[in-house]
């Protein structure tokens, strides 16, 4: 790591002298070499006009005169910063996410949030959890826009592959699955992330096409894994505009039997990112997904248009907690309230809980203690080629023991 950091320029921007000379020594320690300090927002990005090619990281407060840090986020959009931004304030934890979620939301990699004062080990642990954005990589992927033929010629020639997450149990950190995530090889964009071509193929209406081809290569791959003696079940993300198919119960059966493989080894996980088009179309193809023995489950519960009334109405026999209220929640009150709230109420309805974005071990150790089914995040397994899971096995394997115990 030391050679990336002395190829930074760090920008720390903070009204207090004591908290920038404080700022300035940790980051040396931790081998930064070229750190420039300001105590005035508009100091510093009168230097990002200028070299803006060149600074890789900055340290901002929110609380400061002239400009404060909300405002120099909206300037940092506007100057097309590409590099890592870290928040450090003495504000009340629920503003300082707040105004995280706000750069994240404009495009900026927000790479954490500290309270000030913030120790070198909590600055090392936030700039060592995280890939470190780089002024000089260009545009990242999700500003590439792909065109709808595109997008139906890569269908047709087999460029949308599925990429494997796990899914453990928090309590003998088992493997029971794998999520199925669509990724593109694009001939020159490189590995394209799904939520990158979702929207495209609703709006040009071959979201179908695409969920077929993903479910069939999900239950094609998990009966490879069930003669290789690795029994799991497979997770396969559904559009709302599947849910208007009523035919989508019967294809996915036919899929199933082709392949070998039981449906109550398969998970359809759904998530409203808008309100329903057609909710008795809906309603119905998800009624009938229940009696064959599929697995529902409510994705990103929490955000969106997902919410108690789903619970009510729509069969779901898993809740995926979102990331947004898991990550951290044993350091931050209200993310915890929320949390065990929610936990709280799936049990109560006999709904299996799924929590995402574990990124550490204290996520994973508050999530087991507060009685959460399964987990899924960086801290376990990232996305993977289906080639790979055997070797990810293979080095779970040698985890589990120290996350038991």
């Amino acid at each position: 790591m030391e050679n990336e950091l002395e190829r930074r320029k760090v920008l720390v921007v903070d009204d207090d002298p004591f908290v920038l000379n404080l700022l300035t020594r940790q980051l040396t320690q931790l081998g930064f070499r070229d750190i420039v300090a300001f105590e005035r927002a508009p100091e510093a990005l009168a230097l990002l006009e200028k070299e803006s090619q060149s600074i890789g990281l900055i340290f901002s407060d929110l609380q400061m005169p002239d400009m404060d840090g909300v405002e120099f986020v909206r300037h940092l959009v506007g100057a097309g910063y590409a590099g890592g931004l870290l928040l450090v304030s003495g504000e009340d934890p629920r503003v300082i996410q707040s105004a995280q979620k706000l750069a994240r939301i404009q495009g900026l990699h927000v790479v954490g949030a500290l309270r000030k004062p913030a120790s070198a080990s909590q600055l090392k642990e936030q700039l060592l959890s995280k890939p470190l954005a780089s002024a000089q990589t260009g545009p990242a992927v999700q500003h590439c826009r792909f065109q709808a033929e595109e997008l139906r010629r890569a269908i047709d020639t087999g460029e949308i592959v599925n990429y494997y997450q796990p899914k453990v149990s928090l309590q003998t950190a088992a493997l029971v699955g794998m999520e199925a995530l669509a990724r593109w090889q694009h001939p020159s964009a490189g590995l394209v992330a799904a939520g990158q071509f979702i929207e495209l193929a609703e709006e040009s209406g071959v979201i179908a096409e695409l969920t077929r081809s993903v479910l069939t290569s999900a239950l094609r791959q998990a009966r490879w894994w069930q003669d290789a003696g690795i029994p799991l079940s497979v997770a396969v993300n559904l559009s709302m505009d599947n849910l208007t198919a009523l035919d989508l119960p019967d294809f996915i059966e036919r899929t199933a039997d082709q392949a070998g493989v039981s449906l109550s080894r398969l998970v359809l996980e759904i998530t409203e990112s808008r309100v329903m088009a057609e909710p008795m179309l809906a309603l119905d193809v998800l009624t009938r997904l229940r009696l064959k023995r599929i697995s529902l489950s409510i994705d990103d519960f929490g955000t969106g248009y997902s919410s108690l009334a789903q619970l009510r109405d729509i069969p779901f026999d898993e809740m995926k907690l979102d990331r947004s209220f898991v990550h951290g929640a044993w350091r931050e009150p209200p993310l915890r309230t929320i949390l065990e709230a929610t936990l709280g109420m799936a049990r109560e309805l006999g709904i299996h809980t799924v929590a995402e974005g574990v990124e550490d071990v204290q996520d994973w150790q508050f999530l087991r203690a507060s009685g959460c089914n399964l987990a899924q995040g960086y801290f376990i397994g990232r996305p993977m080629p289906a080639g790979e899971v055997e070797a990810w096995i293979a080095s779970w394997e040698a985890r589990r023991a120290c996350l038991t115990g």
